[in-house]
């Protein structure tokens, strides 16, 4: 929480795509320059074999990994680990930039749950949030499993925990004007797809959590309920339509957003710390 805002402005307003990561096996954060050079290998010789992501340009894919110290919540946590690949055209200048072309990034943020019964050549790096192409994804992915023995799995949001989302992040103070609490939900077993769309304004929905919330900086599933119970009977009066019967797939507030495919954009570099705290421990109760 400590961290430069301007070191982490970059992870703000991108949509990131969730994994959960079991614990890499014998990973080393001095050795990162020597992990860059075997991925940028392993890629080289992916796209020999016909998986070039860029079709009809031949370009140099360049990879660097870094450490990222800011994005941690505690001491025991492992520092973030970037992994940026950029691309440059062969028949560009040298002195044209470089364009990053994928994103990626694991990171632990008060993961003790995880960390605490850890053998010693294991690293705990359990979320891992990517910006770009699918197909780089799956190279780097397969690249890191190999190497590390470990395992990734796409992290899907579930309802209750979208709830819970909406519920935390509607309750925030901010420092400037807030957009709308959005809610999106899916109406099951209909001929043709059918999604609504829920607006509230940002004092009313932090309003309605104060008068719901028993004591500030705890919340309880008791209170996410009545929360949203309270939200499903003002839509029921108005339109005659029971939300509770439809899927919850997105929210959307001032904070951060999520979607229940597991992508989330956060919003805003203040609570930065306690998304990723909670994106954290979905990655852990995944791999447990």
């Amino acid at each position: 929480e400590n961290g430069d805002p301007q070191r982490t402005a970059f992870l703000l307003r991108k949509a990131w795509t969730l994994y959960s990561v079991t614990p890499l096996y014998r990973f080393r954060h001095a050795r990162l320059r020597d992990y860059a050079r075997l991925l940028s290998a392993f890629i080289a010789a992916e796209k020999q074999k016909g998986l070039a992501v860029e079709v009809g340009v031949e370009l140099d894919i360049k990879v660097a990994l870094s450490s990222f110290a800011d994005i941690r919540g505690s001491e025991r946590d492992q520092a973030a680990v970037l992994v940026q690949l950029s691309s440059r055209s062969k028949t560009s200048s040298r002195n044209s930039e470089d364009k990053l072309v994928w994103l990626g990034w694991f990171c632990s943020v008060f993961g003790d749950d995880l960390s605490e019964n850890m053998l010693k050549d294991f690293t705990c790096l359990p979320l891992f949030l990517t910006h770009g192409a699918e197909s780089y994804t799956s190279i780097v992915g397969s690249w890191f499993q190999k190497t590390f023995d470990c395992c990734f799995r796409r992290l899907a949001i579930s309802p209750l925990n979208l709830s819970w989302m909406v519920a935390m992040w509607a309750g925030c103070k901010l420092d400037r004007a807030a957009s709308a609490v959005e809610l999106v939900f899916s109406m099951p077993r209909l001929p043709q797809p059918l999604d609504i769309s829920y607006a509230i304004h940002p004092d009313d929905a932090k309003a309605l959590w104060d008068t719901v919330q028993k004591t500030p900086g705890e919340i309880s599933q008791e209170e996410v309920d009545v929360f949203m119970d309270c939200l499903y009977a003002h839509f029921h009066r108005h339109f005659k339509i029971h939300l509770s019967a439809a899927k919850l797939v997105k929210v959307s507030t001032a904070v951060a957003s999520a979607h229940c495919d597991g992508i989330v954009k956060i919003l805003h570099s203040q609570y930065l710390p306690g998304v990723l705290m909670l994106l954290t421990e979905l990655a852990i109760s995944q791999i447990q």
